[in-house]
């Protein structure tokens, strides 16, 4: 974990304001899933701009603050917005939802995000739970770090067993990972098909990753907004997202509270 020092500061500027103990479980909302929020009880809410050492999101959809409270009787802490590579960040500071959880000695992280379908047999709306990543062999953390293994498969195995088991149909697949922030274009988007890949976005890897070499569980939900360049005729904007994230908002919380309690 990168400078211990600020990461004090912040545990510090949390505790003095209502977080104390562990948290059972840490979830990462991604582009107009903030709707998630609603179903937190007990709540204690602080914008990222209050917090030492938190950046400011810039990004239309994320709210940027972060909840405490309970989600039937689970104590939880949620991250409404994140920060990604492309705006400036560090991908150190991409990942301090993860560095935080580990500071509250968390036993689950659940990571949502929307993203674009590079597989043509997905539509929009559906939810995906990401079973593998693709880097396209970039470095994804600024963090030095002896090697270690990608140990999240079995947790993505067990919350599609979990998705089954309370009857909701969900995809699984490879999430490609770019830095953005320009859209792709439909050559990239004719390669990545031919890599198996099934959706791709801007965000995710590096924190599935960091979790993963803090010895943290952690799975992640893909919602598609919308089909990749050269997939559909229609332009991508933000009310689509919405819309999208509005369609299966009852779906998405039934799935992630279920994570939260037996992931």
């Amino acid at each position: 974990m990168k400078n211990t020092e600020k990461l004090t500061a912040t545990k510090k500027y949390l505790e003095e304001n209502g977080i104390s103990g562990n948290v059972e479980a840490v979830v990462i909302l991604g582009s107009g899933l903030s709707g998630f929020t609603d179903f937190i009880g007990n709540s204690i809410e602080i914008p990222y701009q209050n917090i030492p050492n938190f950046p400011v999101t810039s990004v239309q959809g994320h709210d940027g603050k972060l909840i405490y409270g309970t989600i039937e009787n689970h104590n939880v802490m949620v991250f409404s917005g994140r920060f990604h590579h492309y705006e400036g960040h560090p991908f150190d500071t991409t990942v301090l939802p993860i560095y935080v959880a580990k500071l509250f000695s968390t036993n689950k992280i659940i990571i949502s995000n929307a993203a674009g379908a590079v597989n043509s047999n997905f539509k929009i709306g559906d939810l995906m739970v990401i079973n593998d990543v693709f880097r396209l062999f970039q470095k994804i953390s600024s963090e030095p770090s002896q090697s270690f293994t990608y140990n999240l498969y079995p947790f993505a195995e067990k919350a599609k067993k979990i998705a089954a088991g309370i009857g909701l149909n969900v995809q699984n697949g490879t999430y490609l990972y770019v830095k953005g922030p320009n859209y792709e274009t439909k050559a990239e988007i004719r390669a990545f098909q031919r890599l198996g890949i099934d959706v791709v976005g801007m965000s995710t890897a590096p924190e599935l990753m960091e979790a993963s070499r803090l010895n943290i569980p952690a799975t992640a939900i893909t919602l598609v907004t919308n089909m990749a360049a050269g997939l559909s005729s229609s332009k991508l904007v933000h009310s689509e997202v919405k819309e999208a994230a509005n369609s299966r908002k009852d779906d998405f919380a039934k799935l992630v509270i279920e994570l939260i309690k037996q992931l």
